[in-house]
């Protein structure tokens, strides 16, 4: 799958949990939506893409959740 499929998947995913007024609720159903329903590859493929993309527009619920290590599981 592409970057820009996945960017875009995730951004949407993090506009959906954006409505949630508890930040640490939101971050975490971004991260479990992507940990259910993303393959090990497209995870892997995230973040190696924002690794080399720092400045890019990932919705920060999204760098959030990536944070976590176990996004990568």
């Amino acid at each position: 799958m592409s970057s820009d499929s996945l960017i875009k998947m995730a951004n949407q995913i993090a506009q959906y949990f954006a409505t949630e007024p508890d930040h640490t609720l939101a971050v975490n159903g971004v991260r479990q939506h992507i940990k259910s329903f993303w393959t090990p590859g497209m995870r892997r493929d995230l973040l190696a893409w924002e690794k080399k993309h720092p400045d890019a527009a990932l919705h920060p619920l999204v760098l959030a959740a990536l944070v976590e290590p176990e996004v990568n599981a």
